[in-house]
Order: structure tokens, then sequence, then C-alpha cells
């Protein structure tokens, strides 16, 4: 008997004897394997579960289409989008409960694309030569995925190579054991923010809607935890969301490696999600701590965070670019959207006294906002700062409006 079911997804032409050994561990721990074969120009030993061709064909093309191209990255492409589109396919019908994918740089690029299609909460390993290298944009990663080096993998196996393997297969088969998916039985609130030290209002806010009878979830808003944010979001799986640390947007528009994506704060306006929106954090330029300071903001002001982390505190101008760009991007949103502007900061270091305090730069920026509201937002200013009482009292105003007037349900 078996109580898991893996898919296990590779180049079998090239990589079959590994892949196979990772068979043997899941297999041998009690699991079960259904095999992805996505070569292009080979075959496998033996037959496997899904082969090339069926790969090919659930992206809309063919194995010939991909070695007529004469071209291993259009091929690698076909085989991802068919790939991708092959285990959503088989995860919707419950033919498996975990995925591990091994590969070189190839591999990579195709595993990439089908663990960034598959829901939040279905384990998702990556075995590669090149994981956690700078290869790897982060943007195209997942948001619950996993990644182990794949030492002394690049041909055939050996000792070496056999102790990142089998890692791997005890992981993901342990993890499709023990994960608890997110549950659907309350609706769900989605918040970004940072740690209590600078931003505070989820303190508060938690509680008070879970009273409410919904759940909420609240995204370190650091780059990764804003791509789980707006991926959460482009699924539809928030009744609402409280975008109040929008500062990767920030990061972003500045050239920070420390990025959500491009499309940071447009996923639920695109689906018709109600949005609350604030300004926490907005001055600042996260960058990573041991790297140089990005060329746009040269010569600033920096304040490292720790050793992996630093910021930059914006100038007026780059604060009022900022607005400019959020007001740009919540411009487009079908749903409901409020930007609540507290004027006297935004976030606890820039109270008066505070090491960042820079009355002339959040005036800028208030300015800018104001200026620059497009006419479907509408805009709640206040006198008061991000961090006060009456902050989270506009929210819950507004959010009980809403589920007053039927916007949002329980």
């Amino acid at each position: 008997m078996t109580d898991r079911t893996i898919l296990v997804v590779g180049t079998y032409d090239t990589k079959d004897e590994e892949l196979t050994y990772l068979r043997e561990v899941i297999e041998g721990q009690g699991g079960a394997v259904l095999s992805m074969d996505v070569s292009v120009l080979g075959d496998p030993t033996q037959p496997t579960d899904y082969s090339k061709h069926q790969v090919a064909d659930a992206g809309g093309h063919s194995i010939k289409e991909a070695i007529d191209g004469d071209d291993e990255n259009l091929a690698m492409q076909i085989m991802a989008k068919g790939a991708a589109r092959l285990a959503v396919q088989l995860h919707r019908e419950g033919q498996f409960d975990g995925v591990i994918v091994l590969g070189g740089t190839m591999g990579t690029d195709l595993a990439l694309d089908l663990c960034a299609a598959l829901p939040l909460g279905v384990p998702k390993y990556i075995v590669s030569t090149v994981s956690f290298s700078a290869l790897i944009p982060p943007e195209r990663l997942a948001a619950d995925v996993q990644m182990l080096l794949w030492a002394g993998g690049l041909y055939g196996l050996n000792s070496v190579c056999k102790a990142s393997l089998s890692q791997a297969a005890g992981a993901v088969l342990g993890a499709a054991r023990a994960v608890e998916p997110p549950r659907r039985d309350r609706p769900l609130i989605g918040m970004t923010s940072f740690g209590k030290t600078v931003l505070r209002y989820m303190v508060a806010l938690k509680p008070a809607l879970e009273e409410r009878g919904f759940e909420v979830a609240v995204f370190h808003a650091t780059g990764m935890g804003g791509r789980a944010f707006e991926s959460l979001a482009a699924e539809g799986a928030f009744a609402a969301v409280m975008d109040f640390a929008p500062q990767e947007v920030g990061n972003h528009l500045m050239g920070s490696n420390i990025s959500a994506g491009a499309d940071r704060m447009t996923a639920a306006g695109r689906n018709g999600t109600p949005q609350i929106v604030a300004p926490g954090c907005y001055d600042l330029v996260d960058f990573v701590g041991w790297q140089d300071v990005p060329p746009k903001l040269a010569g600033q002001e920096v304040h490292a965070h720790n050793r992996l982390l630093s910021s930059v505190m914006m100038t007026a101008e780059q604060r009022r670019e900022m607005a400019r760009e959020m007001c740009s991007k919540l411009a487009s949103a079908k749903g409901p959207s409020v930007l609540i502007l507290p004027e006297q900061g935004g976030n606890e270091w820039d109270r008066p006294g505070g090491p960042l305090c820079d009355p002339e730069g959040l005036a800028a920026f208030v300015e800018e906002i104001k200026l620059r509201c497009p006419d479907n937002l509408r805009l709640i200013s206040m006198d008061a700062h991000i961090n006060d009482t009456a902050f989270t009292d506009m929210v819950l105003e507004v959010f009980d409006a809403w589920r007053a007037e039927g916007v949002i349900a329980v």
C-alpha cells in the first residue's frame, strides 16, 4: 500500500539513471511515483507514465516541431509549456500529491514554469545544478517552491549526488504526507506588512478581522512575500486585500534586486478583488545588504537592517515618483479600491524625532498622491500616522461598510 504519489519529471534520455534512483528511494519509503519524460531527442530505457509526445501535445505542439526548429531554447520552451499544462491537469484529477523535477539549466528552466503553474500547498521540489544561483530570477519562483543543490550531479550517479537526490526524494514524500493545504472554510484576507518594530497595524487588525469570521494571511513584503501575495491574488484566493506595505513597488522602480516583479500591486485589481491600500514604508528602498547600493540610489542615506538587508531613504522627488507609480497601478483596478493616506507618516521610524524623519519628503509624497489619485480610487486622507489606532479604525470602518453593502461576504 502507498499513501502518497509523487510526480517525477526530467529528461529521461540523459538522466534515466538518476531519475530511476529517485523513484527507487521514494518507493522504498512507501510512496508511489508517476514519471514524466520531458526529453526531446532521445528516449528512456523504459516507458514512462507520460511520454515526451504526450507532454508536447499538452502544450499544443509536437516533438517533431521541437526537433525541426533546430533551437534547443525553443524546444525546451515547447516542453515546458506542455509539462506545466499536463501537471496542472493531472493535479486537478488528483493523480499526484507532490512533484520533484531534476535538471541542469535546461531542466531548471522547465521546472520553474511547471512549479509556478501549480497552486500553493502542492509540495514542489526542484533538484538543480544551479539552485540558489543568480541565474534564477525571483519572479519565476513559485511561492512555496523548495530547491536543493544537485551537488556532483552533472553526469551520472555517484555517492555525492546520491546524498542530494535521496534527501530530495525523502523531502518531497515527507512534505506530501505532512502538508496541510490552505483551507477554504473561511474567507481569506491578504495583508502585506513588515515586522512589528516598524509597522503595527496587523496586531490590531488580525484579531478584529478574525472576530468577523475571516482568516488573515500576512505577507512579508521583501520580494518573495510579495510574489506569494500576488500569486494568490491572481488566483482569486482573497475575499479582500489590505496592501499596506507597497515597498516592493518602490524597490522595483528604483532598480533593487529585492523585487516582487513588475506586476506588484496589480493582481487584485485585475480580478476585481476589493482592496484597501496604504503607504507603509513607501519611503524606503530595500537592497541586498552585501551588494553595492543600486546606481539610482548612490549617495543617499543608508540604514543597515542586518547583514542581508539594507534600506535607502528616498528623496522627495523619488517619493513623488513612487506616488505616481502607485496611482498608475491602481488606476486599472476593476473592483472597489480605497487608498488610506496617513499624512503623519508611513512607518515608525519617520515620526517626528525618529531616525528617518523627513517632513519635506513626506509632504511631497502626500501632495503627489492627492494630485495623481485616479478617479476609480477612493482617497481617504487622515491627519494620523499609519501606526496610530485611528488608522486601523478607519480600515475597519471601510471594511465593515463593504460587508454591509454586500461587497464582501462571509
